[in-house]
């Protein structure tokens, strides 16, 4: 079991206190990992860095703006200054501000999301890889979704009104380009690159829509038959972080029950 530890190991997570975000810091950590918890609410980020420290495992928050490049530069400073080391990036934030349909988004809304999406994804990432290539190793997980891998099955739907916005399909399919580039060019710097594409999440499912008719259509389309829940996305990025996946990069997981499959 030694090869999936990460003791020793500097992580950091963007969007660390989110959603997703929560189980992916609280995995890392739980692996060995001092996990940097990191978003623009810092507020946030500290009291869920509290929170694994009264489990007995090592977590700081920090404040990163993804939109803007000094934040991100001053970020990636402290890290090096305090820590003297990064291994470990995933790139878990994503911006749902602007996100609509072709018709009904405007070009500020597009360029909005894209500052965190598209070019704070570069940047962040260039940011850090600058450190991993000084040290000879490095990890970066992008996290994407099925959405950047299968069009949007908008008959899922239903008629609740919801929908699968365009800004989000076209920032997850760059998501996996760019995780791909990376792979292909740190590589020879002993610098893996891997995406992990989600289904559906259930926790994120119930906050934000309840019950309707598109959880019973999801459901009956996931060969599963359910949502991913919190532990579903801690193995993956586990495996993907650790030595366990020593031999892997370029690579896109589906975490998605079968979703992607038919």
């Amino acid at each position: 079991m030694k090869i999936f530890k990460l003791d020793g190991k500097v992580a950091i997570v963007t969007g660390g206190a989110g959603l997703y975000g929560k189980p992916i810091s609280l995995a890392l950590a739980e692996a060995g990992a001092l996990v940097l918890v990191a978003s623009r609410d810092l507020e946030k980020c500290d009291a869920y860095a509290m929170t694994l420290r009264l489990q007995g495992l090592k977590a700081e928050g920090m404040f990163l703006d993804m939109a803007d490049e000094q934040s991100i530069r001053d970020f990636t400073k402290k890290i090096i200054e305090r820590h003297g080391q990064i291994d470990i990036l995933v790139n878990n934030a994503v911006s749902r501000e602007g996100f609509k349909d072709l018709e009904e988004v405007s070009k500020t809304e597009w360029e909005c999301s894209q500052q965190i999406n598209s070019t704070g994804l570069m940047l962040i990432t260039q940011a850090v890889v600058l450190e991993m290539k000084a040290r000879g190793s490095g990890n970066i997980i992008n996290i994407g979704s099925i959405q950047g891998v299968v069009g949007p099955n908008f008959g899922v739907y239903g008629d609740t009104g919801m929908t699968s916005p365009l800004n989000y399909t076209y920032d997850k399919w760059g998501m996996v380009g760019f995780t791909k580039w990376l792979a292909n060019f740190y590589g020879k710097f002993n610098i893996r690159a891997n995406c992990i594409s989600p289904g559906g999440y259930g926790p994120g499912v119930a906050e934000l829509i309840g019950q309707n008719e598109f959880v019973e259509n999801y459901k009956k389309l996931t060969p599963l038959g359910r949502f991913a829940e919190d532990d579903d996305i801690k193995g993956p990025v586990i495996f993907l972080a650790s030595e366990a996946s020593a031999y892997i990069t370029g690579h896109n997981l589906l975490v998605d029950g079968g979703w992607t499959s038919w």
